[in-house]
């Protein structure tokens, strides 16, 4: 690693939507530098990315690949990542490990969802973008609208570095257009036009260059190279380039524009927090403090547990011992390994902007920081849909909880819970297709085989208007008894209010120190006077309330937004305990409960779908007949139409079926988690009444 110099690596990850070929990309990439010294192909099993035998079955990405080669000097790490959105985790934890995002489109298919969506997702993250047209050799190619519909949805910053020569079968090369050739026969569109575009595009990096490039001076080859980095990095360029990865044609070309455009490490601004929370800007340097971080876990058969680490600043040497963010000791680093694939090779230090994996770290996770100062996590997506999960085979809760332990180390979009009130567990992910595919890698690598019930979607109970009452636990049988006695005003508590302005109004003017639970929006208010509830058994009171919220009240859900007020109660000098001051807490909590209008939340998801613009009125309707509410439309190119709306989560949990059957096949769509609402009246009923059938049977 150490023959790199910083300046000199480019990190990329590679993203678009599904069939972009993204994966044959890199491969050939791969073959073509000679980092890999045999062919590879995904529809015949042998792709060098896709190496997992669900991704060799499926023939399509799972998982992301860091894969590496030499071209011009420098060092690529090429991370090749899904296209669906069912598996968009991955993608957004390579665009850390990355400095440059190419977005790859599909020339026959156009702009598609998740490409709108990656494109924003690298914006977000700061990272340099390019924009790679794949499949130039596909038949019913309209390389001018195409090139139009990335200008109208992106922005004019996209600008061809090549242009393609010939179109489908005639698809012989590219000619570009910084150095526009002498033979331009059969060019899509005229290098020349686009050169002045494209010298505009890189000069707006710097206003000197810019004011004589105007004046009829154009910047000398020496400073062309450092201008193209800062235009991209600044967001002024977005070079597009043509290529096919099957006939390769164009190649060479983007290996020439990888080296060209892609960004160097140290380019993207990367903010660290110290331990006084201050934040400091993190330069790739060398002898800089060590920052690094984990963007992917994998668990492989061999080596188990890999994590792969990016490194911002500082040097990372084998057999290091480095402090670990959040614990008192550091860890050893037994050994660096560089990554290809599948194939690990040790080596014995790395440097800023390598991209690295270590072995068996347990205290390793995806987003943890190594070093002295603190990264910030890696945000990922919420995931929505679940399945209730138990072994086939009796005997083999065991293997699954290990297995299910795994694949929550991998995946920071897939979620385990135990659900307290049915004792079930919950397996939770993007979609159906996300668990699917967890199922069958379950099956393969652990052995064990699962059976699942319907989608568990998590709706939360709440209340809408305000009550209070009382509940008293009196029990004699014998000896000691049991007394504790309760008095609460319930309130609710919206998730948007300030909670000090809240609790300080005049109705809790006698309250003790308020005590607030953010993750389910819940408020207790201690605003008993003269000991009538010994402070001693306040704490038990709380835990009634908080054991009731988790076991719900009307439906067997979490409750959430709400306040409580302890204003009152009795005790008895002998028989009041914790367990009945406990019990009369969580009595009274459900009383009142049912007097303060209750009502069931459920989640409500932002849907894009995207399909052809024929279509559109077929996915309205359809979302109307859903209780969605249609939010507007935007043209995704290629005569295609993206419809954005708000829609209950329960109602699309199986909408890859229904959209494949409207569409043919020609649809896609993404969710995202939106917010909660008050679920209607009538549906309200026909949820607390399967679940008082599903307690009834239990």
């Amino acid at each position: 690693m150490s023959k790199h110099k910083v300046e000199d690596i480019r990190n990329i990850t590679f993203c678009g939507h599904g069939s972009a070929g993204k994966t044959t990309l890199i491969d050939t990439l791969l073959v073509t530098t000679g980092a890999v010294k045999r062919q590879a192909s995904v529809d015949d099993g042998t792709s060098i990315c896709d190496f997992d035998e669900e991704e060799k079955s499926h023939r399509y990405s799972i998982e992301a690949s860091v894969t590496h080669f030499d071209h011009g000097g420098k060092r690529f790490h090429a991370i090749d990542t899904p296209g669906y959105p069912d598996f968009i985790g991955q993608t957004l934890g390579s665009m850390r490990g990355a400095d440059t995002a190419a977005i790859v489109i599909n020339a026959q298919s156009g702009i598609e969802v998740n490409t709108r969506r990656v494109f924003a997702e690298a914006g977000k993250a700061g990272l340099g973008r390019m924009i790679i047209i794949s499949k130039m050799d596909s038949d019913n190619i309209d390389f001018p609208a195409l090139l139009e519909g990335i200008q109208e949805m992106f922005g004019g910053e996209c600008v061809p570095l090549n242009v393609p020569l010939g179109n489908g079968a005639d698809f012989r090369g590219v000619a570009g257009t910084l150095k526009v050739p002498d033979d331009t026969q059969g060019a899509l569109l005229d290098p020349a036009e686009i050169h002045e575009s494209l010298m505009e595009s890189i000069v707006m990096a710097d206003e000197e260059v810019m004011e004589r490039f105007l004046e009829g001076t154009p910047p000398t080859d020496e400073e062309l190279a450092p201008l193209i980095v800062q235009a991209v990095a600044e967001g002024s360029l977005i070079p597009v380039v043509c290529i096919s990865a099957k006939t390769g044609g164009g190649m060479s070309e983007l290996l020439d524009a990888l080296a060209l455009c892609a960004l160097p490490p140290g380019i993207v601004p990367q903010k660290a927090t110290g331990g006084d929370g201050e934040e400091v800007e993190v330069k790739a340097e060398e002898g800089g403090p060590l920052i690094a971080q984990v963007f992917k876990t994998r668990i492989d058969p061999f080596v188990q547990k890999l994590s792969f680490l990016r490194i911002f600043s500082g040097t990372m040497k084998t057999g290091q011992t480095v402090p670990l963010i959040g614990s008192r000791k550091g860890i050893k680093i037994n050994q660096l390994f560089l990554v290809q694939a599948n194939e690990t090779e040790p080596v014995e230090k790395a440097g800023p902007g390598a991209i690295v994996a270590v072995t068996k770290m347990e205290d390793l996770e995806t987003s943890t920081t190594l070093g002295e100062l603190t990264m910030p996590p890696i945000c990922f997506p919420k995931p929505m849909v679940g399945l209730a999960a138990t072994p086939k085979s009796r005997g083999d809760e065991g293997k699954l909880s290990g297995a299910l332990h795994k694949v929550c180390l991998e995946d920071s979009t897939f979620q385990l819970d135990r659900d307290a009130q049915t004792k079930e567990l919950v397996i939770t992910g993007m979609s159906e297709l996300h668990l699917q595919i967890i199922q069958e890698r379950i099956k393969r690598r652990d052995k064990v085989e699962l059976e699942t019930k319907e989608p568990k979607i998590p709706y939360r109970e709440t209340i809408q208007a305000n009550a209070e009452g009382s509940y008293r636990h009196r029990k004699q049988s014998g000896g000691r008894g049991q007394f504790g006695e309760v008095h609460i005003r319930m309130f609710p508590l919206p998730g948007d209010v300030d909670i000090e302005e809240y609790a300080t109004k005049a109705r809790f003017a006698s309250m003790k120190t308020p005590h607030y639970d953010p993750a389910n929006n819940f408020l207790w208010i201690d605003s008993v006077v003269g000991a009538t509830i010994p402070g001693n058994f306040m704490p038990a009171v709380e835990k009634g309330f908080k054991e009731r919220m988790v076991q719900g009240v009307i439906a067997g859900y979490q409750v959430q937004n709400i306040c409580v007020e302890v204003h009152f109660g009795k005790h008895h000098a002998v028989d009041s305990s914790e367990q009945a001051f406990k019990t009369a807490g969580s009595m009274a909590f459900r009383n009142v409960f049912r007097e303060a209008k209750p009502a069931l939340l459920e989640p409500i998801v932002k849907i894009a779908i995207t399909v052809p613009a024929d279509k559109v009125g077929d996915v309205n309707s359809d979302m109307s007949g859903r209780r969605g509410r249609v939010l507007g439309m935007d043209s995704a190119g290629g005569g295609l139409q993206t419809v954005s709306a708000e829609v209950p989560l329960a109602e699309v949990t199986t909408y890859a079926r229904t959209l494949s059957s409207m569409t043919g096949g020609q649809g896609s769509y993404s969710l995202e988690f939106s917010h909660y609402d008050i679920v209607p009246g009538n549906v309200q009923q026909e949820i607390i009444k399967k679940a008082k059938l599903r307690e009834e049977e239990e």
